[in-house]
């Protein structure tokens, strides 16, 4: 299994809109994406690894698929659509990490 995790940075001018992200893009993605896409999770930054520090990332998206292959079969045709929605919840530039999940 891969895990497709999205990462969006933290930086004193971000802004992420985590309600659209949970309740609009990833409603989008995991419809785009369908069974290929076999789950997601998502994390809201709280804090660095030290008292009173900012997080890293202001916010993170993961999508689980059994290779990537299928990731990329099931992304590429809506990556244009799917991508075009980042600025309707963030003004960050993500970035993207392909990982495998080992259990």
């Amino acid at each position: 299994m891969i895990k497709v995790s999205v990462l969006y940075p933290k930086a004193e001018d971000s802004t992420f809109d985590i309600a659209y992200y949970r309740d609009t893009h990833m409603a989008l993605v995991r419809e785009r994406l369908g069974g290929a896409c076999k789950r997601t999770a998502i994390e809201s930054g709280l804090a660095g690894g030290t008292p009173g520090e900012a997080p890293t990332y202001i916010a993170m998206g993961h999508l689980y698929f059994d290779s990537p292959s299928d990731f990329e079969a099931a992304f590429g045709p809506h990556a244009k659509e799917i991508l075009g929605d980042i600025p309707n919840f963030t003004n960050v530039q993500p970035t993207v990490q392909v990982s495998e999940v080992i259990e």
